[in-house]
């Protein structure tokens, strides 16, 4: 289901970019005309692509293991923007509005560095096992100790059939919400934390 939400997020969001960019321009060109049409025609498909994209985007906001200082500057960037939006719009104010777009933009930037894994001080763990420590600073806040936890669109490593080859494709390039830790881990590290997830297999 995160998957499913994260593509309609990603989607509603692109539109939602579009509709405001679309209106910011007429308004900045003096079309008046033109965005009064425009508003008028895209009114019920603005109200429903706003709505999900907030639904959507609260829902993978409590998926999140952890809301990093990013995430909460996008969070305020996307709420701000909204109340300035508005009153732009309804004032035909142009550098609320563009305030707005930026906002817009700004948030869906903020949101594409927030996928990033940030590098960490790797602890060490009793027994010296390099595998488990990389496991634990990274990948338990959504697996899950055990592998279980499948937060955040996590995969259950405990059920996985996936091979070691496909395993380490997977960490070092990352998928759907799962980032790519090649920037952050060397090819040794990614290594010995897939032969760490295949010992959580029952």
């Amino acid at each position: 289901m995160f998957t499913g939400m994260l593509h309609t997020h990603k989607l509603v969001v692109i539109l939602f970019l579009l509709l405001y960019l679309v209106k910011t321009l007429l308004l900045l060109l003096n079309k008046k005309e033109g965005l009064a049409s425009f508003t008028k025609m895209t009114r019920i498909p603005e109200m429903v692509i706003s709505t999900l994209f907030l639904l959507t985007g609260g829902y993978l906001l409590f998926q999140m293991p952890e809301i990093n200082r990013i995430m909460v500057i996008k969070i305020i960037c996307v709420f701000a923007s909204i109340p300035l939006a508005v009153i732009g719009f309804r004032k035909s104010n142009k550098v609320l509005a563009s305030l707005a777009m930026l906002l817009i933009m700004a948030s869906y930037g903020l949101a594409e560095m927030s996928k990033q894994p940030v590098k960490k001080e790797i602890a060490t763990v009793p027994g010296g096992d390099e595998g488990k420590a990389a496991y634990d600073t990274y990948c338990a806040s959504c697996h899950g100790a055990d592998g279980k936890l499948m937060l955040a669109g996590a995969k259950d490593l405990s059920t996985s059939t996936m091979d070691y080859n496909s395993m380490l494709l997977l960490v070092s390039h990352g998928k759907n919400a799962m980032p790519a830790f090649s920037s952050v881990l060397s090819e040794e590290q990614i290594e010995k934390t897939v032969k760490y997830v295949e010992t959580l297999r029952q």
